[in-house]
């Protein structure tokens, strides 16, 4: 089966949001949305979910899930906005409850705020199948990058998140709390297990060498070509590989306001006793 996918990419951020839907029934899903943040102003806007609004409604389908594939630390996560407008359920790794701790600890978060992943509809286990219309999904935990990715495939397609950059730009770093390179090889592996003709469906692509940008491979490619992790390349060597490039990172731009909204699901922090809603900025601390 060829899966149906429209992919709204949002440049400010190289995010590639993924809409799958089932022609029979017009029943979607959402992977990985954004909502706008301007970090010099503190502002947010929804220019990007309304472009994802905008095609559901022009395709008259209905909204079954809005799926994360990871806790995003380079953009804030539209679910509960699209939510209120489309409808459906919001889903993401049952490892989330691990990424929740830690950043509840990191931004002394409301005690009330709790660690379980309540805040999702549904944590996905391991293995796990659901349906979006007559279309059957599978779940693969492919932790490394964070505890809590997941991998959905669906059909010809799978939706890797940040598990996979295309050929030419690699694998996702593992320096973010919770990270582990070698967990990220294995992960891959499962990735790249899956039918060679397999479309892969990425969650950012930052155009390397002034190429276009591009989202989506297959797991063929990525076995032959992929400068980090291909056929040659060793569980050991990579590790190494990943490790001595993830230390000469920078922190992306979005990541302290971005994890601490997209743990509660893409809630914003409860407003303070003056009405105004705040992101805390840790010092020293990462």
């Amino acid at each position: 089966m060829t899966t149906n996918v429209k992919t709204i990419f949002d440049k400010a951020t190289f995010t590639a949001t993924h809409i799958v839907w089932d022609p029979e029934t017009s029943k979607a899903a959402i992977i990985d949305s954004v909502h706008d943040y301007d970090p010099k102003s503190g502002r947010t806007s929804t220019v990007s979910a309304d472009e994802v609004i905008a095609f559901i409604k022009e395709k008259n389908l209905t909204v079954e899930w809005i799926l994360e594939t990871h806790v995003h630390a380079d953009h804030l996560t539209a679910a509960p906005y699209l939510k209120e407008k489309l409808g459906g359920k919001t889903g993401i790794g049952s490892k989330v409850d691990t990424v929740q701790g830690v950043f509840k600890s990191l931004f002394n978060l409301e005690p009330e705020f709790s660690t379980d992943g309540s805040q999702f509809d549904h944590l996905f286990e391991d293995g796990e199948t659901f349906m979006i219309g007559n279309m059957k999904a599978e779940v693969i935990h492919t932790p490394g990058h964070t505890p809590a990715c997941a991998t959905y495939v669906i059909g010809d397609a799978a939706f890797v998140g940040d598990t996979l950059f295309m050929p030419d730009f690699g694998t996702a770093r593992c320096d973010f709390p919770g990270g582990d390179a070698r967990q990220l090889f294995q992960s891959i592996q499962k990735i790249l297990a899956l039918d060679p003709g397999t479309r892969l469906f990425l969650c950012h692509d930052y155009a390397p060498n002034g190429r276009d940008y591009i989202w989506e491979t297959t797991v063929a490619a990525e076995k032959e070509g992929n400068i980090h992790v291909n056929d040659k390349v060793d569980e050991n060597a990579f590790v190494e590989m990943r490790t001595n490039r993830d230390k000469e990172l920078d922190m992306p731009v979005l990541i302290l306001p971005s994890v601490q909204v997209n743990v509660r699901a893409g809630d914003l922090p409860p407003a303070e006793d003056n009405g105004t809603r705040y992101l805390k900025i840790p010092l020293d601390a990462v």
